[in-house]
């Protein structure tokens, strides 16, 4: 299993996260950026977490269920 990736793309779709990944949103070098989002598709949150080395590869999305849609 591959865990490093050159663009945010490419590691948001090994975990088939590309669609719940909200538009414009960058994340800069050492950082990590959380967002959690609504799935339509399940009517469920999923939290997705993300960090981008110093080198500018994105680590593989680390993602689990925050609950349910009110």
């Amino acid at each position: 299993m591959k865990n490093w990736f050159p663009t945010l793309n490419d590691a948001l779709e090994a975990e088939g996260l590309v669609s719940l990944w909200p538009l414009g949103s960058n994340i800069g070098y050492g950082e990590t950026v959380r967002h959690v989002v609504e799935d339509n598709s399940t009517g469920r949150y999923v939290t997705i977490s993300v960090y981008r080395a110093e080198d500018g590869r994105y680590e593989r999305p680390i993602h689990y269920d925050a609950g349910a849609v009110k």
